[in-house]
């Protein structure tokens, strides 16, 4: 019998798969097992320590610019997740219309330029408006960080408002009630899931952004990703992978809530 053609048998799929596998996590665990590095040097293994963990917990610096960073992402996520909801309410609880799918577009657009341009663009409005008031605080990071990030609060809050079930909804209206209170009694339970993922990922997003915030932020207000950006051009040290340690737990584990989050669907 002549063998048969099948998608799920490719001759080399594991190797490049396996290859593409090493190549992308083996410097992350290289990263994680160096931060308990004893010696000061990352090019020799100096025994097992915490001190690099305990060095950045004492550092200042280090302190400040986390500090900055949970505040930054906070308030962004929180914002962006509220003018996602609003966008995905607009674009799905309606009829196809035109001008709908450049709506879509708009709204996305975040995730079509590259951030590189994002940023340069941002750089050169805000320092108009700097220039006109005076004012130079977080109000431009937030700002920067919140319209970034609301395509990644919108994508999972759209989805489960196109799989929701109208009948309820509908049932509230036949039975007179208003859009808000059917909103406020029928929807939004049923999109707190939604609405829960769009946040964490917002959040982790802003929390994560380097080029846009590089761009945008004014002295002394780094954020952590930045403040190990400059201590990087300075000399990799341990303290470093101690630091990136610690963010790539806390990054793990809002994906982790985030995906779990996003698949309930009661």
């Amino acid at each position: 019998m002549a063998n048969r053609f099948s998608i799920k048998h490719q001759p080399g799929f594991t190797a490049i798969a396996a290859t593409c596998f090493i190549v992308l996590y083996l410097p992350i665990v290289v990263l994680v097992l160096y931060a308990f590095n004893a010696a000061t040097s990352t090019s020799e293994w100096g025994g097992f320590s915490f001190k690099w963990f305990q060095s950045a917990w004492q550092n200042t610096q280090v302190i400040d610019a986390t500090l900055r960073s949970f505040q930054i992402g906070a308030i962004a996520a929180l914002l962006s997740t509220i003018f996602a909801t609003m966008a995905a309410l607009a674009t799905t609880r309606t009829a196809p219309y035109p001008g709908l799918t450049f709506k879509y577009a708009a709204i996305n657009q975040p995730l079509m330029v590259p951030e590189i341009v994002t940023g340069v663009a941002l750089l050169i409005f805000f320092s108009r408006i700097k220039i006109f008031t005076g004012y130079s605080g977080l109000g431009y990071l937030i700002a920067a960080h919140t319209a970034f990030c609301i395509p990644f609060a919108y994508l999972p809050i759209r989805a489960r408002l196109e799989n929701m079930d109208l009948t309820l909804e509908r049932a509230a209206a036949d039975l007179y009630a208003t859009p808000w209170r059917t909103f406020r009694r029928i929807t939004l339970p049923l999109l707190w899931p939604g609405i829960l993922a769009g946040l964490m990922l917002a959040f982790v997003i802003s929390l994560d952004d380097v080029v846009i915030t590089e761009f945008v932020k004014s002295g002394g207000q780094d954020t952590l990703p930045t403040y190990m950006l400059g201590q990087i051009r300075r000399g990799i040290t341990p303290e470093i992978n101690a630091i990136s340690t610690v963010f790539l737990l806390l990054s793990v584990a809002i994906v982790t809530l985030f995906f779990f989050i996003s698949r309930k669907r009661d």
